[in-house]
């Protein structure tokens, strides 16, 4: 299985960017994964919250392959703690799945288009992150997850 994880607009922070590229070097031993930025809309300013939600989601839409099973970071989707998230991952890989696609939002969150073509969502928490510590607390949770499923000493219970 492959996974591969959607964000708009790139990161600002040399320090969470170094972060992000440790944790995607370490993934990378477990599970063929990439992190995928999708720019930022142009003239966004000019755009209402609904308009930016459309343009995004048809960015979003050109990454994804028709088999690709989509899952949205949304603050309303299913919460897990970290051995759970872990086991969601291991039945995904179980289903025989080809690409798990894992989508972070713009600042408005997902347009109608994107909600009606997920397969999912997941919260990382109840509380609101900025968007680009989401990415890092992402992708460190996926490298927690596999580490947990191979027993190996990174998750203390």
């Amino acid at each position: 299985m492959k996974i591969k994880l959607l964000a708009i607009g790139k990161t600002d922070s040399k320090n969470l960017q170094q972060l992000i590229e440790e944790y995607t070097k370490r993934l990378g031993h477990y599970v063929s994964f990439t992190f995928e930025i999708i720019p930022d809309i142009k003239n966004s300013k000019n755009l209402s919250e609904a308009q930016q939600k459309k343009a995004e989601g048809n960015e979003i839409l050109k990454q994804i392959n028709k088999p690709d099973t989509l899952v949205l970071l949304d603050e309303n989707g299913k919460t897990f703690s970290s051995v759970q998230f872990s086991e969601y991952l291991q039945k995904k890989m179980n289903s025989g799945l080809k690409t798990l696609v894992f989508v972070i939002g713009g600042p408005y969150g997902f347009s109608e288009e994107i909600y009606k073509r997920s397969n999912g969502k997941v919260s990382l928490s109840t509380m609101t992150f900025s968007h680009q510590m989401v990415r890092l607390f992402f992708i460190e949770q996926l490298y927690r997850g596999f580490t947990i499923l191979r027993n190996e000493p990174y998750h203390h219970r």
